[in-house]
């Protein structure tokens, strides 16, 4: 083959491979926005404002909304994020700044085990964790669930952001006599702090639509929940309970509920990607 058609034959194969990209790209594309326009058509229509302000009506009425769910939602999304940010911020802190490569190794090797258990077992664990030895369902073992499987991402998420923080900060503190703990805490996290946000909203966008563990933890109420140790509400476990009902109005408010519930996951991850865009970390590449 001469130069000339070798030429012609990289272009013909970069022209395809090309258009094949493009193609799967769009396609990825076009299954979420057909996901938000279908949403939009069946729960977009149902939002009113007794749908943000009142409790669910008696089995049967008509109206009603899910002011109670989108509180518990808050409430034990709040619950995990006390319970697990906090231990995989320092599990992250740990492997990027203290672990030997032989500790390293069996602490990733068991974040990314327990990132790969499936939601439901975390429930179970959960419900027989809290559950049981309380004798009642309570928001605090739903956000434990939650939280348990926030703790491999937070870790993943802090170790890498804090492994991009350049070496020349760290080098610099430590020569002017700080400690390293003062190193870390001063000067390192701070520099890494937009990762470490934009990472634990990614974390939340994740978790925030699970209902398997909510089914055997925080289960469901159809009132105001008073506190942490109380059945609670939340928009998965309610969209669960409403779309398998035999009540027209049900589905409809299933439909406005989802349609919150992803307006909700698309708002964090907005904010994670604005976060991430000022992190100084990025503004350095």
């Amino acid at each position: 083959m001469t130069a000339a058609g070798r030429l012609r034959w990289r272009r013909a194969v970069n022209v395809t491979m090309l258009g094949a990209t493009g193609v799967c790209a769009a396609a990825i594309a076009s299954v979420l926005l057909f996901i938000l326009g279908y949403l939009l058509l069946h729960g977009a229509s149902s939002l009113s404002v007794a749908f943000f302000t009142e409790l669910p009506k008696p089995v049967g009425e008509v109206g009603g909304g899910m002011a109670n769910a989108i509180v518990g939602s808050g409430k034990i999304l709040g619950l995990a994020v006390l319970f697990g940010v906090p231990l995989g911020f320092l599990g992250g802190v740990y492997l990027a700044e203290y672990a030997s490569s032989s500790s390293a190794f069996v602490v990733r090797y068991v974040t990314d085990l327990l990132n790969g258990v499936p939601s439901i077992v975390i429930g179970i664990f959960a419900y027989s964790l809290i559950v049981l030895k309380a004798r009642h369902f309570s928001a605090l073992a739903g956000g434990v669930a939650l939280g348990m499987m926030m703790i491999p991402i937070s870790v993943r998420s802090t170790e890498e952001f804090l492994r991009a923080v350049p070496r020349g900060l760290r080098e610099a503190a430590l020569a002017l006599g700080a400690p390293k703990w003062k190193v870390l805490a001063t000067v390192v996290v701070p520099a890494a702090r937009d990762g470490i946000v934009t990472g634990i909203l990614l974390n939340l966008a994740r978790v925030a639509g699970e209902t398997a563990p909510l089914l055997f933890t925080a289960f469901s109420n159809r009132f105001w929940s008073a506190g942490i140790d109380q059945p609670t509400a939340s928009l998965p476990v309610m969209i669960y309970t409403y779309a398998i009902a035999p009540y027209e109005d049900w589905h409809r408010q299933a439909w406005a509920a989802g349609f919150v519930l992803l307006m909700l996951v698309l708002a964090m991850n907005v904010a994670a990607k604005f976060v991430l865009s000022r992190s100084p970390l990025r503004a350095g590449r």
